[in-house]
């Protein structure tokens, strides 16, 4: 991984499965500014907290029958530069349903 490049992590969980995703403050002069889900009909953002020591705080739910793989990414920028947020973490969501007997 190169300098820059964002950071990814793996999760699989269940159908139905909510996930609270807390993000640490970040040791740059930029803020943790939101998470977007590349699947919201798998995987969707319910919540989103920001302290104010910097510490962020969101909440995963995933569907509840359907099986599938999201991207959620969560962006930051320095709050005195213009311009969009930047992806600097992204977690891949497996969404794993229970195996069924027929």
């Amino acid at each position: 991984m190169a300098p820059g490049d964002p950071v990814r992590r793996r999760l699989c969980v269940r159908p139905g499965t909510t996930v609270t995703l807390t993000l640490r403050p970040r040791l740059d002069d930029k803020r943790w500014t939101g998470v977007l889900s590349s699947a919201p009909a798998l995987v969707v953002a319910s919540g989103w907290r920001l302290d104010a020591d910097g510490t962020a705080h969101a909440t995963l739910r995933c569907a509840g029958t359907r099986g599938g793989t999201a991207e959620v990414t969560a962006a930051a920028k320095a709050p005195d530069i213009a311009g969009a947020a930047r992806p600097v973490f992204t977690l891949d969501v497996n969404v794993v349903p229970y195996a069924q007997e027929g």
